[in-house]
């Protein structure tokens, strides 16, 4: 069959399944690479081969390689996102702890990634020429603490969660997670070898269960 022949519609559809394809085959090599070698050592020359594609094929698609790095970070996010997303749905249908799961899940089913975040997100923080990318990331990360926010306040409502501020509760886990990732690489706790996953696991546990009424000492309860 001729490609004339063809609807205009189904082939700019076409057109456009293979670019963003293409784009995402760019992004995929990238994140590879930098996992594999770090921020510094990866050019777009290493993205393109990896990815299989020409040089100017991934300008095509992206300005700079600051703009792939930028696109891993929303990517993160907006997965963290849909996590919270789903734990706070099942939350309001009657788990309490399924929002805490979800994040902690998000976070450290793949503690490379979450800590090659973390530090793309130092370096962007305060480069004027990102600002309006950075912007955006707050913006959704703001977006899932007004969600968390309203959630928590229901749940100590109900009695089941410490009477404390809400962003205590979410900040908590945030924390939690951070030194997760951390403990996670720190070669002072190499020894744990294959049970680093365990770990993970352990301590997700524990930051599902962490804020629950009754866990303060008797003199700190309102």
């Amino acid at each position: 069959m001729s490609r004339y022949s063809v609807p205009i519609a189904d082939r700019i559809r076409e057109k456009k399944k293979r670019f963003l394809e293409r784009e995402q085959s760019i992004v995929d090599a990238t994140l590879q690479l930098l996992l594999e070698n770090g921020i510094d050592s990866v050019t777009v020359s290493d993205i393109a081969s990896l990815a299989g594609v020409g040089k100017g094929t991934v300008y095509k698609h992206f300005l700079t390689k600051t703009e792939i790095l930028i696109e891993i970070m929303l990517n993160y996010e907006k997965n963290i996102t849909e996590h919270l997303k789903e734990g706070i749905e099942a939350t309001q249908h009657g788990d309490p702890g399924a929002a805490a799961r979800a994040y902690f899940r998000a976070r450290l089913e793949d503690p490379a990634l979450d800590r090659l975040v973390q530090q793309l997100e130092v370096r962007f923080a305060n480069d004027p020429s990102v600002a309006e990318s950075m912007d955006e990331l707050y913006a959704i990360r703001r977006t899932n603490f007004d969600a968390l926010h309203q959630m928590i306040q229901h749940l100590i409502g109900i009695g089941l969660l410490e009477d404390v501020p809400p962003e205590f509760h979410y900040m908590a886990c945030w924390a939690l997670a951070q030194g997760a990732v951390e403990v996670y690489f720190n070669p002072g706790f190499r020894k744990i070898g294959d049970d680093r996953r365990a770990l993970l696991d352990f301590i997700s546990g524990i930051g599902v269960t962490m804020g629950n009424r009754g866990q303060l000492p008797r003199d700190k309860q309102p």
